[in-house]
């Protein structure tokens, strides 16, 4: 019998494993497909490629997380960018972002003098207000709201725990100072209104508002879309604050050193395993049935997957209160995120920078293509209705640029995160019109690089149903549940079971669906260990 099974070997289920046993616990990884790490993996799209392809950069990681379970000794291997952003321009222009204060001035420059001056203090206060923010993250979230005590009865013990990392919390807000009102707007407000009181230019703004609606279906006028903007300075895990990397071998290679670690600790890996139904028996977890008909008792469950999976597919809801479910039934999973992966006979040949021969800084960090707030308000106004955009807004790296790992000597790998693709058509498929939209993505690049189509050897197209279908994200949504306001810190997955706890004793999540959320963090992960540890066998 084992301490834990753990359904999912992502990142996070992995992390949680590894703790558990570091403290002695026998734990059990259960996952459905041929390799670790969920939607951090790397694998061939055609031989001799290889691709990140789902995530595709790292830099939140837990540096804790990279220490304590000695990721480095297992082969992991951060490969910072610099610069980290190139921004095409058809005007002939372009604007390369970095971690050099000085060549961000001058670039800046090029577009608004006000603007260069003003960057350096912006970047600053957002670093500041991440250096509050970032402890939050290595703690569980409390349940503080009012909740009545039919919707979860909590003991004294809980209670008090709770006002202890609430006071936590805030004591770190206080200590914003001065800083705290426009912090509150920053982790609430829109990117929009933020952008545009420090910025004049559309070239910067455009730029820095790309990152404000990852992996979203919304557009960054929306409200909570400047929380994202966080993620610009925050982690560490890219070699330095707020580097943004790639990781030698692709992103398979971190969750492969996770992996090493946790087997250096007995954790016993299964592949190719799904699960049928986690068994419950008078309000306890009493062990998991796999589609095969095995059944592999234990009294403790953590669940990687998200909250739709874990609660309405794996389980008898018969087992959890009815306000529970409807809570389930309600979390939002909208997606309009699409991702291409290409093998490239060479490097895109940018008209307002041109050369390709050798790697150049236009080449090695994240390339935004159609970045004007104009151009992204337009792309999301066909995806509300349903529509892929007709212009679609395309961020493209190149970890080639930087590891010659993935493709052969010469040629190499362009990775395109794309929105907005919703997951519900108005019309049609995905399985239909998902290659033609490529084919539009692909368009759009050659605005600024004519090389790129007639470059393409080989590629693969990934649509939300895709991601949905291999990963087991429902609805496509790469955070396991949009990381809106309505659905961040105790209202995550459901007000009242931020904690990674459960109405069913034994059971936890410990995937992204729980508190911090998405992104390769290892938080979720690590959070849940430590309230299980709490718990005990």
């Amino acid at each position: 019998m084992y301490d834990c099974i753990v359904i999912g070997a992502g990142h996070n289920g992995l992390i949680c494993s590894n703790y558990l046993a570091q403290k002695g616990w026998k734990v059990l990884v259960i996952e459905k497909r041929h390799l670790v790490g969920g939607a951090c993996v790397t694998e061939e799209i055609a031989p001799g490629y290889k691709a990140s392809i789902a995530s595709y950069v790292v830099s939140l990681l837990l540096p804790e997380i990279i220490e304590e379970l000695e990721l480095a000794k297992h082969g992991y291997k951060i490969l910072p960018r610099n610069p980290s952003s190139f921004t095409p321009f058809e005007d002939g222009r372009y604007l390369l972002l970095g971690p050099d204060k000085k060549s961000n001035y001058d670039e800046i420059r090029k577009f608004s003098e006000k603007d260069a001056r003003a960057f350096g203090e912006y970047e600053a206060f957002l670093e500041r207000v991440a250096e509050h923010i970032e402890p939050a993250l290595n703690m569980r979230s409390p349940d503080l709201l009012p909740l009545p005590s039919s919707w979860r009865k909590m003991s004294l013990s809980k209670r008090l725990s709770d006002m202890k990392i609430g006071r936590k919390l805030h004591k770190a807000v206080k200590s914003m100072g001065d800083d705290l009102p426009e912090a509150i707007e920053l982790m609430t407000g829109n990117a929009k209104t933020i952008l545009d009181r420090w910025f004049e230019s559309d070239e910067l703004k455009g730029t820095l508002a790309t990152d404000a609606i990852i992996g979203t279906f919304q557009p960054y006028s929306a409200p909570g879309t400047s929380y994202v903007l966080l993620h610009h300075v925050m982690g560490a895990a890219g070699g330095a604050r707020g580097v943004w990397a790639y990781v030698e071998g692709g992103m398979g290679a971190l969750s492969e050193a996770i992996a090493a670690s946790a087997r250096t600790r007995g954790v016993e890996i299964r592949l190719n395993e799904a699960i049928d139904e986690i068994l419950v028996a008078d309000g306890q977890i009493t062990g998991v049935r796999l589609e095969g008909g095995e059944v592999i008792n234990t009294s403790r469950v953590a669940s990687g997957v998200d909250a739709h999976l874990t609660f309405e597919k794996m389980m008898d809801p018969s087992h959890l209160p009815s306000t529970f479910r409807r809570a389930v039934r309600n979390i939002d999973y909208s997606s309009a995120s699409l991702k291409i992966n290409l093998a490239v006979s060479e490097l895109p040949n940018f008209t307002c920078l041109p050369g390709n021969q050798e790697v150049g800084p236009q080449h090695r960090g994240t390339i935004h293509i159609g970045a004007s707030p104009e151009y992204l308000e337009l792309a999301y106004d066909d995806a509300k209705y349903g529509r892929p955009s007709k212009r679609p807004i395309v961020e493209m790296t190149i970890p080639t640029s930087v590891d010659r790992t993935l493709a052969p000597e010469g040629h190499h790998i362009l990775s395109l995160f794309v929105q907005y693709a919703p997951y519900k058509l108005a019309e049609g498929s995905w399985d239909d019109v998902k290659e033609e939209f490529a084919d539009r993505c692909i368009a759009e690049i050659a605005r600024y690089a004519p090389n790129v189509p007639a470059s393409i050897l080989h590629r693969q197209v990934l649509s939300p149903v895709d991601l949905e279908r291999i990963f087991g994200l429902t609805g496509g949504n790469i955070f396991q549940g949009s990381m809106a306001l309505h659905q961040l810190g105790p209202m995550r997955p459901v007000p009242g079971w931020s904690d990674h706890r459960t109405p069913v004793d034994g059971l936890y999540i410990c995937g992204s669906a729980a508190h911090p959320g998405g992104g390769v963090m290892g938080s979720c992960g690590r959070n849940a260990a430590q309230v299980m540890l709490e718990d005990g066998k």
